[in-house]
């Protein structure tokens, strides 16, 4: 061990409880964090994509990939949240007719399991999103099993209703229309 290092060991040991910030890091450089992507949400109906509503902020973490909502303009209540296979939050038609941000796809399932808890059924199955009685959603989820580079060039989902993480009563919880998407 470097004399410099059990130098900056030793005084760190010896005054740990009134000093702050103290390394014993020989350069006394700081540890950098995860690199932080920050990805533009918008409304979304059958007609296209709408105005923006705020940004969604994705990092990975030691406890899995943190996903940070800033977001207005939502009706208030839970809102299924979900990572989608494809990078697109276009209309696309489905039986017949036009549906909201349908060019992203399903769920991302990578492993081809059913619907269910964020820590067991698909890769994008999220935990639901809260958004309080002004139509806000400032808050952060984890979702445990993805990192960063697993969501790139997906899409981030929001949908009119919640998320039971079952197929019954209702397909995929009961989320149901897409109301707002991003790209990651």
């Amino acid at each position: 061990m470097s004399s410099k290092l059990v130098k900056t060991s030793i005084f760190c040991s010896l005054f740990a409880l009134i000093s702050v910030g103290c390394t014993s890091n020989p350069n006394n450089t700081k540890s950098s964090k995860s690199p932080q992507q920050v990805v533009d949400i918008h409304s979304v109906s059958a007609q296209g994509v709408g105005n923006k509503i705020g940004t969604i902020s994705f990092q990975d973490t030691a406890k899995g990939l943190s996903i940070t909502s800033k977001l207005s303009a939502l009706p208030s209540g839970f809102h299924g949240f979900h990572i989608h296979e494809k990078g697109s939050c276009e209309p696309a038609e489905k039986d017949g007719k036009m549906g909201a941000a349908l060019a992203a796809g399903s769920h991302f399932n990578p492993n081809h399991t059913g619907h269910g808890t964020p820590n067991e059924g698909h890769m994008g199955d999220l935990p639901v999103l809260n958004v309080d009685s002004n139509g806000n959603a400032n808050t952060t989820v984890i979702a445990p099993r993805l990192k960063l580079s697993d969501v790139q060039g997906l899409a981030i989902m929001i949908h009119a209703g919640g998320d039971n993480y079952s197929d019954h009563p209702k397909p995929l919880g009961g989320g149901g229309d897409r109301i707002a998407c991003g790209v990651i």
